[in-house]
């Protein structure tokens, strides 16, 4: 296996491995919804606390979990004075469609 095949594995199965988790999918979902939003406008944004208080967790709790989908490269954040607003780059959706329509084809 080649290199660069190697590392797009070793980036995919982290992404797989972050959404494994119940909570971390439903804020990927809940995120990935938001980012399709507008037709052409910059991806929306959500805030740690309202992430929090729509899935019923714990803000610290969500806090790890976007950590983990952050470090998976599924979303980034950035802070806003005292919140950190998080969103999902349009093209991670993307990317992650164009992986099982490529494995479909081989089928």
């Amino acid at each position: 296996m080649s290199n660069s095949l190697t590392v797009a594995a070793d980036r995919q199965a982290r992404m797989f491995k972050a959404l494994g988790n119940p909570h971390r999918l439903a804020l990927f979902l809940r995120l990935a919804a938001d980012c399709r939003r507008p037709p052409r406008g910059p991806a929306l944004k959500a805030y740690v606390g309202d992430l929090a208080e729509t899935l019923d967790l714990a803000p610290s709790t969500v806090s790890h979990h976007l950590k983990e989908l952050r470090e998976a490269g599924l979303i980034r954040t950035e802070r806003d004075g005292q919140n950190v607003c998080c969103w999902v780059d349009p093209a991670v959706p993307d990317a992650l469609a164009d992986l099982f329509h490529n494995l479909c084809k081989t089928c």
